[in-house]
């Protein structure tokens, strides 16, 4: 069994971070291992396997797309439901069975039974996914010593990245044996991962602490503030589905660059991936989530402008470079905004980071449909989705910026 976790609450300069217990180490490798099969390769290693699905005729091309989707409204229903299933079951036992069910759907999936069978299985792992999501960080970061939590955050979220990039390398390379096999090959790295985190997982939350600080958020700021995270979140998902969704097609059809060097995006993609959340949490944790979360938002305007605008080689994959790193790198520094905002609940933390999971869910499902929908209608218009996209990202650093110049200051 793993050993107890210890909180701790006092402020540690940067020079001298808190050192990290084994047992916090063990936390944050299971927090890895859940993000990386329940997130990183339930959702991202579908992609891939798309042309095969339909080549191998398993299901009919309409069929392959809307089992795609399965995923993500499973993950949408996930983020409504992961507190109460921690609530029911508690932190450890919840999230045992979801790394589960997300395992047990890659074993279920070699098997074609029915589109029906595969869309339930396909909507499981979303679910899965999406109750991860919410529950992961939120269950681990509070034993975690304040210092230390941003590199953490990113730790436990690498496992987004690593998902995304072995879409690229890991999938191709089962692909070879089969696509049976290629499913329970992720079946089976699923099961090690599940079985490596299984003590990690913290037991419960530490006691609520006690704090005579004065210089919290009034409440009514606290609320506003959170709205305007939950939208800031929400336009985040617009500005990076373009680039999820169009990037390879952009680079092979839309440049003319030719299949090949789509992939190679891709693989570029997957690998700056594998570098945000430990990126964004080490700059986290320098100069705080919200001066980081200011900058990611700045930085990925840039990408989507650029792609919008240009189509020079090496501007374009400085802009792959920028959108793989903040696709799962924007994750802890949301998180850590939270944090910063509800410094002394960790229930209001996790109520907080649900409703921001949802609202981010919810506006990647539309803007996928949103944006497919325009590129149609605009003849396929590329530069249109991705100044879209370049759009909602500059709104929703306006909106901080303004908030941030008008809340006022408290002192201790």
């Amino acid at each position: 069994m793993s050993a107890p976790l210890r909180h701790s609450n006092a402020s540690h300069s940067v020079a001298e971070p808190a050192p990290l217990s084994a047992a916090t180490w063990y936390a944050t490798i299971a927090g890895l291992c859940g993000s990386l099969v329940a997130i990183g390769l339930a959702r991202f290693a579908y992609t891939p396997l798309i042309p095969p699905l339909i080549s191998a005729h398993w299901f009919s091309a309409g069929d392959t797309v809307t089992l795609g989707a399965a995923n993500f409204a499973g993950y949408l229903a996930g983020a409504l439901l992961g507190r109460p299933l921690a609530a029911g079951l508690g932190n450890r036992l919840a999230l045992r069975l979801l790394m589960v069910a997300a395992t047990a759907a890659f074993f279920a999936c070699a098997f074609p039974l029915s589109v029906t069978w595969f869309f339930v299985w396909r909507f499981l792992s979303g679910l899965a996914g999406g109750s991860i999501m919410v529950l992961v960080a939120t269950s681990i970061l509070p034993h975690i010593p304040i210092a230390r939590r941003g590199f953490v955050s990113g730790m436990i979220f690498l496992g987004l990245g690593l998902g995304i990039a072995a879409s690229g390398t890991l999938v191709p390379a089962l692909l070879r044996l089969g696509l049976r096999e290629t499913w329970i090959g992720l079946g089976v790295l699923s099961l090690i991962l599940t079985a490596v985190s299984w003590f990690g997982w913290p037991a419960a939350n530490p006691p609520p602490v006690t704090h005579t600080a004065t210089h919290h958020l009034p409440a009514t700021k606290s609320e506003w503030s959170l709205r305007i995270l939950y939208g800031q979140y929400a336009a985040n998902a617009l500005g990076l589905v373009p680039a999820m969704v169009l990037l390879v097609d952009y680079v092979a059809r839309g440049l003319g660059r030719g299949t090949d060097i789509g992939a190679a995006c891709w693989v570029l993609y997957g690998v700056a991936a594998i570098t945000g959340p430990v990126l964004t949490g080490y700059a986290a944790d320098r100069i705080g989530f919200a001066s980081a979360y200011r900058g990611a938002l700045l930085l990925q305007a840039v990408a989507d402008a650029i792609l919008a605008a240009s189509g020079n080689p090496w501007l374009i994959g400085f802009a792959t470079v920028l959108l793989g790193i903040f696709t799962p790198g924007i994750v802890p520094l949301a998180l850590g905004r939270i944090q910063e905002i509800l410094p002394h609940s960790h229930v209001a933390q996790r109520a907080a980071w649900s409703r921001a999971t949802t609202a981010f869910a919810l506006f990647q499902a539309l803007g996928g449909y949103g944006y497919s929908y325009l590129f149609i209608q605009t003849g396929e218009n590329y530069g249109i989705i991705f100044l879209c996209g370049a759009v909602a990202l500059v709104l929703a650093l306006l909106a901080d910026v303004l908030n941030s110049v008008k809340r006022p200051k408290h002192r201790a």
